[in-house]
């Protein structure tokens, strides 16, 4: 049965060019992951934090390394595109934001992201979550980017709505966590906010 739509991301949408590097203009560098960023990687993933927010925990540089080659392989893909966020200056990471749940057809993606624990209270993830937003929509022709975190995650909803994301409402109990079930803020930002 045909669509009576066309999708609003044809296939290759992504993957036709290489995945490029992203400058937010204020200092920080959203570019691909290389080999060499697994070190780093795998030392952001040991903070207590990211254990409070995140559901994935390294346990090994290389761990981290085969993560870093399957990032890559999924911008070939079109299933997720995932940056790390450096200093743009000195190439020290600083955090890593990504589209995700990627849907071409639908013009529809997930923004998600985490900082190091020396760059939180930064702004990075404002900025590299607002940089990422205006590539999306205004290079590649996004209608539709939502971002979920845990309601409980003060800081993450904070920057969210810094970046343009509006919450749109909660999923009651929709994530397990270690600690439990959480409910989830539902942020999006659509072409033109």
């Amino acid at each position: 049965m045909p669509f009576l739509t066309s999708p609003v991301l044809p296939p290759g949408a992504l993957a036709r060019t290489p995945q490029p590097s992203l400058p937010t203009g204020d200092g920080l560098l959203l570019r691909p992951w290389r080999a060499g960023d697994a070190p780093a990687v795998h030392a952001a993933l040991q903070d207590p934090v990211m254990h409070q927010w995140h559901l994935r925990s390294c346990d090994s540089v290389e761990e981290a390394a085969g993560w870093v080659a399957e990032w890559g392989k999924a911008w070939e893909d079109e299933r997720e595109a995932q940056w790390a966020v450096v200093d743009a200056a000195t190439d020290e990471l600083r955090g890593r934001v990504a589209l995700r749940q990627i849907l071409l057809a639908d013009g529809i993606a997930e923004v998600a992201y985490w900082t190091v624990a020396r760059a939180r209270g930064q702004g990075v993830a404002v900025r590299a979550s607002a940089t990422l937003a205006r590539w999306a929509f205004e290079e590649i022709g996004f209608h539709r980017l939502e971002l979920f975190h845990a309601t409980a995650n003060e800081a993450s909803c904070r920057a969210a709505v810094k970046a343009g994301f509006a919450v749109e409402g909660t999923k009651r109990s929709a994530l397990l966590h270690p600690d439990g079930w959480h409910d989830m803020h539902f942020h999006a930002r659509v072409h033109g906010d």
